[in-house]
C-alpha cells in the first residue's frame, strides 16, 4: 500500500507546482485552452499519460477548460504518485500548449 503524504509534504510539494490547488483529500488543476480541439487533445493526452503511469486522475471537460483532481483512494489522500501524475501532466499540457 502506498502512503498518503502528510498535509505539509503535500504543501511542500505544490510549492513547485504551478497552479495546483490543495483540497483536503485531493489535489486539482484547471487548465485552459484555445478551443473544443485542443481540449479534447489534452484530455486524450492526459488519459494516455495516467494509463502510461496506471494512475487515473478525475476529469472535468468543458468546452476551452480541462479540470484534473487527484488522489490515491487506496491512501484515502494524496501519495507520491498524484504528485508525479501532476507534474508528468504539466510538463505534457505545457507542451501541447505551446502550439
Amino acid at each position: 500500500m502506498v502512503r498518503k503524504l502528510s498535509e505539509e509534504e503535500v504543501k511542500r510539494e505544490l510549492e513547485n507546482l504551478e497552479g495546483w490547488e490543495f483540497c483536503k483529500d485531493y489535489i486539482q488543476k484547471e487548465f485552459s485552452t484555445k478551443n473544443w480541439k485542443t481540449t479534447i487533445f489534452v484530455v486524450n493526452a492526459i488519459a494516455s499519460l495516467a494509463e502510461a503511469q496506471w494512475h487515473h486522475p478525475d476529469l472535468e471537460v468543458s468546452f476551452k477548460k480541462v479540470k484534473v483532481k487527484l488522489t490515491t483512494h487506496e491512501a484515502g489522500g494524496i501519495t507520491e504518485r498524484d504528485i508525479k501524475l501532476a507534474k508528468s501532466i504539466d510538463e505534457l499540457v505545457k507542451e501541447i500548449l505551446k502550439h
